[in-house]
């Protein structure tokens, strides 16, 4: 006989919380620092990369959100930076030998700051020395000796033409820098009317005269061109040597100041050179430029010669700590800005802006795995620069966007950091499957758990960290009952009466929220029906749908019997989530039964609306039906189950217990209680598994029958596995406590069956099964159908 259930007393349905050590810890706080609770795995491994300085060591933290990911990670490294030495600065200076490829400079902590600093400073005095240099009455006297050069040869040569001139009556005429001739008469020089009044004959041989003087004046000043030049030359080599004096004792002390760092000699040795031509171009107001005066000169030397600083720190600075929260390829690895000029794009190095490796280099970058892997771009450019160890610069997107237009390709910078990608289980054994270079560039996990032991320690620390929470964000305080409340949530969250759940953030959200409606009070002072207050606003802003659901089994638009027997129906539980809020509802499961060899048919699963794992819970029950009463005969029905009034998809195998208990009702045509819901799917032996959602399930079974009146008859069945999962709200405790709902668990399909039809399941015995049995009944039933269906009844009677 199957030994008859009782209820599971209400020290079964909720984990006992001790108020003496609730107040002890209160109390004294946790006498250490508290960065994070829990999650040694996670710690331990992160402890281990940030100890290993190889390649290859960079962490995926593997976890779902809330679980305190980042908060342990940046607190992990933070600490971790303060014993590292301070990364170098790095900045860009303009290659004056080919501007496309801006040379990369390293320097000590502070120094970029005062390189930059003095490179302005030089600009300032070389603004201040020119152009008024060029005033000076040394470089003025040697100007003019230089023109007056000019001009002596210039003059000897126009002479000598005048004088060969002069004797054959022919005056040199010089007006406008254009130089002409005149026939004279007597020592006139006669103007156009009376040269044409001369007779024909003077007049051809004056035409003939100037055309060899003109001839003579042109070989006279053949050389004019090169003159020109060299007194260009000459002015220009003057210039030169005034700017270059002016120009090498300020550049002179910059070397003696940096005389340690080859690189910025060098950068020094090109500005030397380079600060000539610039003076002679921009600041020289001899030049006939009539735009000159429009010129920002500061600003056209300081995009000239200042360095371009990505990335700088102040001496004694920890290695940074990086968190990116949007990487993109120009966020991960710095971008390069353009201008328009006359319809063109236009860039220099000063336009090259730093990204997250840069600002990370030396220390360490944390970026959200599934934003990194969105972009392919992004995840092969940082594969590349972890392997060779340089920042990748070159921009996959520039073809498009740039075109054909002047661009850069800066000096690849060597990188040196720790990545730290925080993302979700699937995601890490995705990419594991897909790309064999993630092993190698990321050998570390950090493994989050979703649930904590609840230790005296851990909750001494949950604890602990709650009121400091409230004292430092929140500015109030929690009392002992809200504090016991919080716990019964995170024991809620974690479904545990031995596990807290891993999300603390959900827990310092309730109690933020709880802190809204102690204000509205008036008190400062979190109570336990403050902490009720919120769970049950936040419940009521997302419970529309299940209030709707509610509804229309009250209305009777869904047909939910709470109360009386019928055979072939049952009340599953089922657990919906929506968005970010879960709920129980009830759902009745029908079955019926009839001669045939059809076999056990899913509507669900012919409908195309049931997935895989509930039709595997369907399929195992044709196993249990052979497996329990078809040992002597072929098993051979037709029976059809479903889940009315369900329209959407189903998965999931803990209604496999009520679909066969519905069945078992139909083949033997006994009523099953209706006052009694259930829940748990089974194997091919009978034993009762355990599901999830336990808690939803009940409570929303318990809600129905509270809307139509708790009558003590009212319950639900689990699967015993399930006990321990039990958290439930303390309206549902105090009812069975009161003895007006019931919960009972059970292990085997037999006690489900016992308690649903109140009536013996039946032990198999030499025997057989008992007679009257509902087992006894199952298999006659059973027997008779195959009998049928394959015609052994026919036979007998054409016998007899």
């Amino acid at each position: 006989m199957t030994k008859k259930l009782i209820p599971l007393p209400i020290s079964a349905l909720a984990p006992k919380i001790a108020a003496s050590h609730v107040a002890t810890c209160m109390q004294n706080p946790y006498p250490e620092a508290l960065p994070f609770i829990g999650q040694q795995r996670a710690q331990s491994a992160l402890d281990f990369s940030l100890g290993m300085e190889l390649p290859g060591y960079n962490v995926y933290v593997m976890g779902e959100a809330a679980h305190g990911r980042y908060t342990l990670v940046k607190d992990k490294l933070t600490a971790h930076s303060k014993d590292r030495p301070t990364p170098n600065e790095w900045l860009y200076v303009n290659n004056y030998d080919d501007h496309r490829e801006p040379i990369a400079l390293f320097m000590q902590a502070g120094q970029s700051k005062q390189l930059a600093d003095d490179i302005d400073s030089f600009i300032d005095e070389v603004l201040d020395t020119f152009p008024a240099a060029f005033d000076n009455p040394g470089y003025q006297r040697k100007k003019k000796s230089i023109d007056r050069e000019f001009t002596d040869t210039y003059d000897a040569a126009i002479t000598a033409v005048e004088i060969a001139a002069l004797e054959q009556s022919v005056a040199l005429i010089e007006e406008n820098g254009v130089v002409g001739f005149a026939p004279l008469v007597n020592g006139k020089q006669l103007s156009d009317s009376e040269f044409a009044a001369l007779d024909e004959p003077l007049r051809i041989e004056f035409y003939e005269v100037i055309e060899k003087l003109e001839d003579a004046l042109i070989e006279a000043l053949i050389e004019l061109p090169r003159w020109k030049r060299e007194s260009s030359e000459k002015l220009r080599n003057l210039k030169k040597s005034t700017a270059e004096l002016a120009t090498k004792p300020l550049i002179k002390a910059l070397e003696h100041k940096y005389a340690t760092h080859i690189g910025v000699l060098r950068y020094l040795k090109d500005i030397r050179e380079e600060i000539i031509d610039a003076v002679l171009e921009w600041l020289d107001d001899d030049e006939n430029d009539e735009n000159k005066e429009d010129f920002d000169r500061k600003g056209m030397l300081t995009d000239f010669f200042a360095p371009n600083i990505l990335v700088e720190y102040k001496e004694g600075d920890a290695a940074p700590v990086v968190y990116e929260p949007n990487p993109t390829f120009g966020n991960i690895f710095g971008k390069i800005e353009y201008a328009t000029s006359q319809g063109s794009l236009i860039t220099s190095y000063r336009s090259i802006q730093p990204g997250a490796l840069h600002r990370a280099n030396g220390g360490y970058l944390i970026m959200d795995a599934e934003k990194v892997m969105a972009n392919p771009q992004v995840w092969d450019g940082l594969k590349l620069s972890l392997k060779t160890h340089q920042i990748k610069n070159d921009l996959p997107y520039q073809d498009s966007s740039v075109g054909s237009s002047f661009t850069l390709r800066p000096q690849l910078i060597p990188l040196d950091v720790k990545i730290v990608l925080l993302g979700s289980r699937d995601l890490y054994y995705t990419i594991g499957e897909y790309d064999e270079e993630f092993a190698e560039l990321f050998r570390v996990l950090a493994d989050f758990d979703y649930y904590l032991p609840s230790s005296d320690k851990l909750q001494y620390q949950f604890i602990t960290k709650v009121t400091e929470y409230c004292q430092q964000t929140l500015s109030c305080t929690v009392n002992e009952a809200a504090m016991a409340r919080l716990l019964k949530f995170s024991y809620r969250q974690a479904e545990h009466h031995n596990k807290l759940s891993a999300r603390f953030a959900d827990v310092l959200e309730l109690v933020a929220e709880a802190s809204f409606y102690a204000k509205q009070d008036g008190q400062t002072v979190i109570d336990a029906h403050h902490i009720d207050e919120a769970i049950v606003g936040k419940q009521y802003r997302t419970g529309q749908i299940s209030e709707t659901m509610l509804s229309d089994i009250k209305e009777g638009q869904i047909l939910i019997a709470t109360e009386g027997h019928a055979v072939g129906k049952v009340n599953g539980l089922t657990v919906l989530h929506i968005g970010d809020t879960s709920f129980g509802t009830p759902a009745r499961i029908t079955a019926t039964v009839y001669a045939g060899a059809d076999g056990v048919i899913d509507v669900e699963r012919e409908a195309e609306l049931g997935k895989a794992i509930h039709s595997k819970g369907v399929m195992l029950l044709t196993g249990y039906l052979g497996n329990k009463y078809a040992q002597q005969f072929s098993l051979t029905l037709s029976a059809n189950i479903a889940i009315e009034q369900s329209y959407g998809y189903i998965d999931g195998d803990s209604a496999s217990l009520a679909e066969l208990c519905a069945l078992i009702s139909a083949i033997t045509n006994l009523p099953i209680s209706q006052s009694i819901a259930l829940t748990g799917s089974i194997n091919q032996h009978g034993d009762v598994q355990s599901i999830g959602g336990v808690n939803e399930k009940i409570e929303g079974f318990f809600k129905l029958c509270k809307m139509r009146g708790l009558t003590g008859e009212q319950g639900v069945i689990i699967p015993k596995s399930n006990q321990v999962n039990l958290v439930l709200d303390d309206e549902v405790l105090d009812a069975v406590e009161k003895g007006r709902f019931n919960i009972y668990a059970v292990e085997t399909v037999d006690q489900a069956l016992s308690l649903l039809m109140d009536k013996d399941a039946g032990e198999m015995t030499a025997e057989g099964y008992p007679e009257g049995s509902i087992n006894a009944l199952a298999l006659a039933r059973l027997a008779n159908i195959a009998d049928i269906v394959n015609g052994d009844n026919d036979d007998e009677k054409d016998a007899e």
